[in-house]
């Protein structure tokens, strides 16, 4: 029965090869309605009649997928705009996919929360939850305030803390999400070609990528008589936990390798399967030292992810993923916004503090810190790093030189840890350098 609304917020390769794919694929959506402000993207798409590719890196090869009857709507359009508005009001399953989400808030009365609060408001549906697809474990929780803001303003009836609205009785859930499922954009018409890659619309240069792993972790939607339209995710009673272990353990690693990559001058993540130096220290970081602290934290919650046998399926599926050739994904992509990555409770870092709290010494995470400090001070324009804490050559860094550069990137909050991350990391220098050299 075709009785779900789905409405979401930016037009990118997990929106695309995702919620609307499965939106579309599970047949129970009159409407699918994507806002995106790329005109061009939604000239393409209504020029082609609702219909986009997108394009599936499986194991053994690429495969193309053709999706049908999506409605691209640009907001800045006030013709756009007014159609948009309508259908949020009547969407039982809302997806934020946005950079970040500091996108919640921008655009004033346009904004994503504004629109959202606009739309619930109007209490059109039997219920409606809004899965927030940002990197951030928070970001539910985050949109949630947003969207209570701008619901009451001047009124004391926040939203419940399980993220159900109960500001005038409103059948709405901000849900989180674990995406596990990487995916990017190929810009460039030379990779297009020699992947065979279909673009995402006749007249737009560009192609959607994504891998073919499915298995996406959503909070639980507790809404009394709703079932979502989207019936593929696997629902979680605490998100939490696989959260921690998306970011300490999926991102950790693919940045830890991209940074290694990087430095060790691969370019594409394929060619690291065949360097076993590389991936030995990728695979003791993810199940050792990752592994290890994370079944340690949350082996009672009886999950067989946090069991070794779980973890170590969870990491080896992973690992083979990261340097999938059909994905072909680069190193300086999975390195890239080394500032960020490298932030005291960020994926390197945290993984370090983790490890450090169920004394575990993360000596191969710590390789990869430092190697992300190399991309970091490789790229020392583009991340605007203060002259005096610039160094030509990362083997040349001292204990202190380490020390003012990443209390600068943590904004003087070190890691919680009980040993000196600092020295944790000048301690990997000799086998950085040696696998530089190899």
């Amino acid at each position: 029965m075709s009785d779900h609304i789905f409405a979401g917020f930016g037009f990118g390769p997990i929106q695309a090869g995702l919620f609307a794919k499965e939106a579309f694929e599970s047949g129970r959506f009159c409407r699918i309605v994507v806002a995106e402000i790329a005109q061009p993207l939604v000239d393409a798409v209504r020029a082609n009649g609702g219909t986009y590719f997108v394009n599936v890196a499986q194991a053994d090869g690429i495969e193309t997928l053709k999706i049908d009857n999506v409605e691209l709507l640009n907001p800045t359009r006030p013709e756009d705009n007014s159609i948009f508005r309508i259908s949020l009001a009547e969407a039982t399953e809302i997806v934020t996919s946005l950079p970040s989400v500091d996108f919640y808030n921008a655009g004033e009365g346009n904004s994503v929360a504004a629109l959202i609060a606009e739309a619930v408001g109007t209490g059109k549906t039997q219920g409606t939850v809004v899965y927030a697809a940002e990197n951030n474990n928070h970001a539910a929780e985050i949109l949630q305030q947003a969207v209570t803001h701008n619901l009451d303003v001047g009124r004391a009836s926040p939203l419940a803390t399980d993220g159900r609205a109960r500001t005038h009785d409103l059948p709405v859930q901000f849900l989180n999400t674990v995406i596990g499922k990487m995916s990017r954009v190929v810009t460039d018409p030379q990779e297009i070609a020699e992947l065979n890659l279909t673009p995402i619309a006749p007249g737009i240069d560009r192609a959607f990528l994504v891998e073919a792993f499915n298995h996406i972790l959503v909070a639980k939607a507790t809404i009394p008589g709703f079932t979502p339209g989207i019936s593929v995710f696997v629902e979680k009673d605490d998100l939490l936990p696989f959260e921690e272990a998306k970011l300490y353990g999926h991102n950790a690693i693919h940045a830890l390798l991209g940074f290694i990559g990087t430095v060790k001058g691969y370019h594409k993540m394929t060619e690291l399967q065949s360097d076993e130096a590389l991936m030995r220290i990728a695979r003791e970081a993810f199940l050792n030292e990752s592994g290890s602290a994370l079944i340690k934290k949350y082996a009672t919650l009886g999950d067989e992810l946090f069991t070794e046998a779980g973890y170590r399926h969870f990491a080896e599926d992973l690992l083979e993923r990261m340097t999938n050739p059909y994905l072909a994904d680069t190193t300086a992509r999975a390195g890239r916004d080394a500032f960020r990555k490298l932030g005291a409770a960020d994926r390197i870092f945290g993984t370090m503090s983790l490890a450090l709290e169920h004394d575990i010494e993360p000596e191969h995470m710590a390789i990869g810190a430092l190697a992300g400090v190399a991309v970091l001070l490789g790229g020392a324009d583009e991340y605007q790093i203060p002259a005096e804490l610039r160094v030509t050559d990362w083997r040349n860094l001292d204990r202190e030189g380490l020390r003012r550069l990443l209390r600068w990137v943590w904004k003087d909050q070190a890691p919680p840890c009980e040993k000196d991350p600092v020295d944790l990391t000048l301690e990997a220098r000799t086998t950085l350098a040696k696998l530089a050299r190899q």
